[in-house]
């Protein structure tokens, strides 16, 4: 694999997703907005909102290179002169509280040392779901697509990137609370002796390929479920601790940030509605408790 091979993937499922989120959402359009990044690279930012079913989204890619600064050598935990990162990453919050947010990313990094050689590179990637009410047949549906895309690779896998996801997508400060119900999540897949470079690049390709299969069957059974106000509170305060965990704990926001990425492309995941109250608790034996239960304490889905 080269990593043209990886632009190419992330190009081509940026462009298969937005159009299958516009023909589900049947109102908004994508926007559409190339940048450069100062230091080399840049990526294409798309961007729907104020739809009649994705209150806000982001589709994003990015190619960037440059020189591995101090900050950015701590954050990766991995000595480089240079380096070389691609992926796609998305995040969308639809308007119904029925239908969950979902986010998704796939990546490649390389370094060099001073003669450009590489001296390393690895995957990374994963999705996960964030419901609002807790639909159990959802995170059944959204789990199992993931396995059946893991299963061929080594069905060891999705046990292990599910782990990894729930152990990953955690507030720590609210005492150890999900952000959602999970999905899959691995870093640092190298290749060796067991596994090439091509296997890890057809791994991501799979699970970039089954993200679609995931997530629509759930939009189209949720997206037209009544709501009411009261509803539309409890969402905007679960999406504040999305908020939460992707300021102080997401390692890819960090990264961009560190890397001199652009800052207005990495806080697209962010909410358009959000809410912090002061010690809010849901009523006991509510939908609300319910969900809480289940973000405290990971669940087998499958």
């Amino acid at each position: 694999m080269k990593k043209e091979d990886f632009i190419t993937f992330i190009q081509d499922i940026q462009t298969q997703i937005c159009t299958a989120l516009e023909n589900e959402d049947g109102k908004a359009k994508f926007l559409s907005d190339e940048w450069q990044r100062e230091g080399g690279g840049g990526g294409l930012t798309r961007v729907i909102q104020n739809g009649n079913v994705f209150e806000k989204g982001g589709v994003n890619t990015s190619v960037v290179y440059g020189v591995v600064s101090p900050a950015l050598a701590q954050q990766l935990s991995a000595k480089g002169e240079s380096f070389f990162a691609c992926g796609i990453s998305l995040v969308i919050h639809p308007k119904n509280p029925y239908v969950p947010t979902v986010h998704a990313n796939f990546r490649y990094f390389e370094l060099y040392d001073a003669q450009k050689n590489i001296v390393d590179s690895w995957f990374g990637g994963g999705a996960d779901l964030t419901p609002y009410y807790l639909v159990e047949e959802d995170a059944v549906h959204f789990h199992q697509t993931f396995k059946i895309a893991c299963d061929p690779f080594d069905a060891s896998f999705y046990p292990k990137f599910k782990q990894q996801c729930d152990e990953y997508f955690v507030n720590k400060h609210r005492g150890n609370e999900c952000r959602g119900v999970g999905g899959i999540f691995y870093d640092y897949l190298r290749a060796d002796d067991s596994h090439t470079k091509d296997f890890w690049f057809d791994f991501s390709k799979a699970n970039g390929e089954a993200f679609l299969k995931a997530y629509l069957p759930i939009v189209q059974r949720r997206k037209n479920e009544s709501f009411t106000e009261q509803q539309l509170h409890w969402q905007e305060i679960r999406r504040g601790r999305y908020v939460e965990f992707n300021l102080i704990h997401d390692r890819g926001t960090i990264f961009g940030l560190k890397s001199n990425g652009r800052t207005e492309s990495i806080l697209m995941s962010l909410p358009p509605r959000v809410r912090f109250e002061y010690h809010d608790t849901p009523e006991k034996n509510s939908a609300e408790e319910k969900l809480l239960t289940v973000l405290q304490t990971p669940k087998n889905w499958i």
